[in-house]
């Protein structure tokens, strides 16, 4: 039985690691932890147990395997560190941390204790990638050539956290979104990110807060030369609008479009119209693989090394905005 301790509440995605910790077999919690008094209380009232005030203190004394961390964006670079000098894995809520030096300070302490970094990315093993994957790994349409997607979120000001629009607690929009495409890039195509080509954050029509920077696109390019476009940008009125995420990729044999919440990959080669590709099971998720590397399992893509080597890429594309 491992045990799971949970730094920081301060955005709803880690309740999902705590229901996945609570319906796993092989999972305790053992405890939580949230410094600010209104993100304890509303977790509290949400029935999670919140038994320490400061992360660091429970990561010092509490016994446990595996830390996960949910604190605000510019906290959790230091919570990682923190945990993995005390000999814990690490799986975290995206981002990851917020800067270069953090990220290294991580890759280096996770290689010398040869302990297992996870990221909570769901979209690389949902079914519409396994299908896309599988088309694209099988040549059926040829020679990746270009690649765009689309992540654009709702801004919810209003009703989204106080920290969110503090400065330098973001850091940076590329950064708090594009993970999760970056990631389901290389899943499908089975290529890395090479280089930036330019990238652009800024202020569109937000004036309440002007340093905060909601608009966010860049270009790169993928190891074969292939370019990718991406808009991550705080634009999207609701979370229900198509292009919330949308992945289209063009080859030199044919072409390929998917939206991860719709079934189905859109799929049309120089000799075939255009069908419906239906989605597979890829059996797996990011908690499956991230217990299977502690066990001694590697997973053959989303292992620590991958999940270090991406957030280095979107850290890059996000400095390049600078």
């Amino acid at each position: 039985m491992l045990k799971v301790a949970i730094a920081g509440f301060r955005h709803d995605h880690i309740l999902e690691l705590v229901n996945k910790t609570n319906e796993h077999p092989e999972l305790e919690l053992a405890g939580c932890a949230e410094s600010d008094a209104a993100a304890k209380a509303k977790t509290v009232e949400r029935g999670i147990a919140v038994e320490w005030n400061d992360p660091m203190e429970m990561i010092e004394k509490l016994p446990c395997d595996i830390v996960g961390i949910g604190d605000v964006y510019a906290k959790r670079g230091s919570i990682a560190i923190a945990a993995l000098k005390a000999g814990k894995h690490v799986i975290a809520d995206k981002p990851l941390c917020t800067s270069l030096d953090e990220l290294a300070e991580i890759r280096k302490l996770a290689g010398e204790k040869g302990l297992s970094v996870g990221l909570m990315l769901p979209l690389w093993s949902s079914p519409n990638a396994q299908s896309a994957r599988k088309l694209i790994a099988e040549g059926k349409i040829g020679e990746v050539q270009s690649v765009i997607f689309t992540g654009q979120h709702p801004l919810n000001y209003g009703t989204r956290a106080d920290w969110y629009w503090q400065e330098n607690m973001q850091g940076g929009t590329i950064n708090d979104i594009a993970p999760h495409g970056i990631d389901l890039v290389e899943y499908i195509t089975g290529m890395k990110f090479a280089d930036t080509v330019c990238a652009r954050c800024w202020n569109d029509h937000f004036p309440e807060v002007p340093h905060f920077k909601n608009g966010s696109q860049f270009m790169a390019t993928l190891e074969n030369g292939a370019g990718v476009m991406a808009d991550v940008s705080y634009f999207a009125c609701h979370f229900g609008q198509p292009s919330y995420w949308r992945f289209t990729v063009w080859g030199t044999e044919g072409w390929l479009e998917f939206v991860p919440a719709e079934p189905g990959v859109k799929f049309t080669d120089k000799n075939t119209p255009a069908k419906m590709v239906y989605p597979e099971n890829s059996g797996t998720d990011y908690l499956q693989e991230f217990l299977a590397e502690i066990n001694g399992k590697q997973p053959e893509y989303f292992n620590t090394r991958h999940i270090l080597d991406m957030t280095e890429t979107t850290l890059k594309i996000q400095a390049a905005a600078k």
